[in-house]
């Protein structure tokens, strides 16, 4: 134990010293390693609040709430170890680069001079393909080569430790070891007492956790205590071929569950492939169109009747998903730089496994849901105003990802099982259980919700070409718009999306998305041969819109703007709502409000960004970038620019948060983590690729 704390210091001191990587496109608060899903969600502190700045070795893992979950990486070259991750004890190798695309963090490491390490940590991304999409799944690659043109004698280890399995460290975990059909080797570790559809500190506390490679000859495994395990390799460069007997708590002697690689003497290149996943066979709770909860599985198990045959499947597809989620990075960087730059670049790569890393494909192929978790703030499912900013990731992606969020908002109230007339805030309290509100007592947004379900069932129909899906919702999509109608031109004191901020009557904003709403309402009538309330809904659009300009504007401010709320000449805010009229197609507000808007905001801009209303300095990611995506040039890219800074320079060391002090960059009193309303910064992208 005194030769593990003091090997322990000498890589406190070592990082202390050590060379500074490169970080490109930027260096971000935390760095995703393995984000696939609400419970596959382990990132790398980076930013000065708590993490290291961003460097590998010398940092343990965390799950995005900030419990470490326990994983390690040492490599001896010619005798002598070293730490590429983790700190489990030996001298860290000297980190000279890092780099992220959409699906990718890709580490470069110089261990002594005498080799390079390529760690390439990929969550793989295919919004078309459900069968790859459903694996909540991730890799590591590790590629190692000479640096000096030399031979050296190498061995690769890496662990997990059991606090994956559960928010509970005294909880006492179970494992086992084996082998699949196609010679994947795997630790399988569990939690003994499954508690399924719960949660402590965020983490999921059933189904069976997975950590594995490539079956070999030149591969040992062991599983035992922390120290004793990563001592074994240190030392000697294998493990034992034995596992730990004992069971037992998460926190006594810390079990751990390692692989050791033989790569001999490596005088070109080498590679190690790792997974790590997690598989639950029962995803949700659901109460849908039935009067009792289902119970809803996970969508991988309509393809695979088991974990290992999951794993087995996912590991060895490694070549193919690793080339698909490649198309996507590509994809996402030549749309992105063609759209506004590097710096909207770097905003959009960051968002991509933060969005879907939210989300779970459930039930069947026959009767599918996407599943989304507000993580971090109320841990709701599917909360409207959740999926409304982040919904142009999805539309971009796979338009029919955003039918799959819907459906289940659809399903609930279609079918009677939410009282109010006004559209519900969200499935369930908290996630996995998407239980409703039959007694209507979710929290209330209702001109909020109202107005974001009809813009997006317009905007998902119009993308997919799917009419028939205004038919089919009509009738409540009609009676939210009734809502819309009464209470969209004077909004009563409510709060809207941005509830941190507090209720407020007359908000001129709130009032903008209800407008916009109504008109949304009119193209859906006409598409779906209802051209009375058509004609009827798009005159009172438009007579509302004429009075909203007189009401929410302050005319005689120098420049002109928008106001927080009517009649308050002195406030602003950010007029994110106009966005739908864009995206729409409806033409409903007049191009003078969208270059009025252009002109001010530069005129309050901070250190990292435009204030979100007058009554604080904090800002939202998201609706900086649904504004800027409506923005003049030049204004957009002030936008892009100082999100894209304060990315860089940020202290925050948790998962991008949406919200962030524009003075200083740091978290406000509310601190959001790791939320999937982040996919916003696709907005500009939706509007770019068009119907």
């Amino acid at each position: 134990m005194y030769q593990f704390f003091i090997s322990l210091l000498v890589t406190v001191l070592a990082a202390s010293a050590r060379a500074t990587s490169s970080f490109s496109p930027a260096r971000p608060p935390a760095i995703p390693l393995a984000v696939k899903s609400p419970y596959l969600s382990t990132w790398l502190s980076a930013g000065s609040d708590g993490g290291n700045g961003g460097y590998l070795a010398g940092e343990w893992p965390i799950f995005w709430s900030g419990q470490i979950t326990g994983w390690a990486g040492m490599i001896r070259v010619d005798g002598s170890a070293y730490t590429w991750m983790g700190i489990p004890g030996p001298e860290t190798v000297t980190q000279t680069s890092y780099e992220y695309t959409s699906t990718k963090s890709i580490f470069t490491m110089n261990v002594a001079d005498k080799v390079e390490m390529n760690i390439t940590f990929l969550s793989p991304i295919t919004p078309n393909d459900y069968k790859r999409q459903s694996l909540v799944f991730s890799y590591v690659d590790v590629q190692v080569e000479s640096l000096d043109g030399e031979a050296h004698d190498v061995q690769l280890y890496a662990d997990i430790s059991a606090e994956w399995v559960s928010g509970d460290r005294t909880t006492t975990a179970t494992w086992d070891y084996g082998t699949t059909d196609n010679g994947v080797a795997y630790h399988k570790v569990s939690r003994q007492t499954q508690l399924a559809f719960s949660e402590i500190s965020d983490q999921g506390e059933w189904g069976d956790w997975y950590w594995a490679t490539d079956n070999s000859e030149s591969l040992t495994y062991q599983s035992g205590g922390a120290v004793d395990v990563r001592a074994e390799f240190a030392a000697n460069g294998t493990l034992g071929n034995s596992q730990d007997s004992d069971y037992r708590a998460i926190s006594t002697d810390w079990p751990i569950f390692a692989f050791a690689h033989d790569l001999g003497s490596v005088d070109s290149a080498a590679s190690v492939l790792y997974s790590i996943g997690l598989a639950q066979t029962d995803a949700i709770q659901y109460e849908g169109s039935s009067s009792g909860s289902t119970i809803l599985p996970s969508l991988w198990t309509s393809y695979f009747s088991t974990g290992p045959e999951a794993l087995d499947f996912f590991h060895n597809d490694y070549a193919t998903s690793s080339s698909l989620s490649s198309d996507l990075d590509t994809q996402v960087a030549q749309d992105s730089i063609a759209a506004a730059g590097q710096d909207y670049l770097t905003i959009t790569s960051l968002t991509v496994r933060q969005a879907f890393g939210a989300t779970q494909l459930c039930g069947t192929t026959d009767n599918t849901y996407l599943f989304m978790k507000e993580i971090s703030s109320d841990g709701n499912v599917n909360t409207v105003d959740v999926i409304f900013p982040a919904h142009p990731i999805f539309l971009y992606t796979n338009p029919e990802l955003l039918n799959l969020l819907l459906k289940p908002l659809f399903e609930i109230q279609e079918s009677g099982n939410y009282p109010n007339a006004y559209a519900m805030h969200d499935v369930g309290s908290h996630y996995p259980n998407a239980t409703g509100h039959p007694k209507g007592d979710d929290e209330a947004m209702p001109l909020e919700e109202c107005g974001n379900m009809v813009i997006m069932a317009l905007a998902y129909a119009q993308k997919a070409s799917d009419t028939d899906y205004l038919s089919q919702h009509y009738t409540l999509l009609n009676q939210w718009t009734a809502y819309l109608v009464e209470d969209a031109i004077y909004p009563a004191n409510q709060i809207s999306t941005d509830d941190f901020a507090g209720s407020l009557a007359n908000q001129t904003n709130l009032a903008l998305k209800g407008i916009i709403g109504i008109e949304a309402m009119a193209v859906i009538s006409n598409e779906t041969d209802h051209s009375d309330n058509g004609a009827n809904y798009t005159a009172i659009a438009h007579n509302y819109i004429d009075r909203w300009q007189i009401l929410g504007v302050a005319h005689d401010a120098n420049p002109p703007h928008a106001t927080l709320a009517y009649g308050s000449n002195n406030t602003h805010g950010l007029l994110y709502n106009l966005y739908a009229d864009r995206e729409l197609g409806l033409n409903l507000v007049p191009q003078s409000i969208y270059d009025m808007q252009s002109t001010f905001y530069p005129t309050v801009q901070l250190e990292y960004g435009v204030p979100l209303d007058t009554r604080h300095n904090y800002t939202k990611a998201d609706w900086e970038m649904f504004t800027a995506a409506i923005a003049s040039t030049s204004t957009r890219d002030m936008f892009t620019q100082l999100l894209s800074k304060w990315i860089n320079d940020t202290p925050t060391n948790y998962a991008m948060t949406d919200l962030y002090d524009a003075v200083g960059g740091g978290y406000p009193s509310n601190v959001f983590i790791d939320r999937p309303v982040v996919g916003g910064a696709f907005a500009l992208l939706l509007l770019n690729q068009g119907n």
